[in-house]
C-alpha cells in the first residue's frame, strides 16, 4: 500500500519561515531511516500558498485564485509518499517523526488509490495507458 503523508501548514510555514538547522538535521535522519527501511518513495516541502494558485472548476469554466489562502490549518506545507504494509505501519512511522513545526502541528495520512481499487471500470486498455504514462514520467524525471 502507498500512503501520502501530508504535513499541515502553520502560520510560520505560510509566512515563509524556514526550518532551523537542527530541525533539518532531525528530518534528514528521519528520512534516512525511512529510506533504509524501504518506506520512503518521495518527499518534499512546499513553498507558502502566497506563491501558489488554485484553479476553480465550474462546468466548462475555469477561474484562477491567487494565493495566499486563508485557512492555514487546511493547507499542506510538505508531503511524503510512503510504501507501508498497512495504515497502522504508516501511523507508527509518523509517530516517530520529529515535530515539523515550531509549535503544535498535524500530519495527515491518506492511502493512495491503486489500479485494483477501481475494479472493472479500469479496463485493460486504461491500465496499459496508466503503466505507459508512469514509465514515461519516471524516464522524464531521470529515474529510468
Amino acid at each position: 500500500m502507498r500512503f501520502m503523508i501530508l504535513v499541515k501548514a502553520d502560520q510560520n510555514s505560510e509566512a515563509g519561515v524556514m526550518p532551523s538547522e537542527e530541525l533539518l538535521a532531525e528530518m534528514g535522519r528521519f528520512n534516512e531511516e525511512l529510506v533504509n527501511a524501504g518506506v520512503m518513495l518521495a518527499g518534499e516541502g512546499l513553498h507558502p500558498s502566497s506563491k501558489g494558485a488554485r484553479v476553480r472548476f465550474s462546468g466548462k469554466e475555469r477561474s484562477v485564485i491567487d494565493g495566499p489562502f486563508a485557512e492555514t490549518k487546511e493547507l499542506v506545507a510538505g508531503f511524503w509518499i510512503w510504501k507501508c504494509a498497512s495504515l497502522q505501519e504508516a501511523i507508527d512511522w509518523v509517530k516517530r517523526c520529529p515535530n515539523p513545526m515550531l509549535g503544535e502541528s498535524e500530519i495527515e495520512i491518506r492511502q493512495i488509490f491503486e489500479a485494483e481499487d477501481f475494479g472493472e471500470a479500469f479496463t485493460p486498455e486504461l491500465r496499459e495507458q496508466e503503466e505507459r504514462l508512469r514509465a514515461k514520467a519516471v524516464q522524464q524525471a531521470g529515474g529510468g
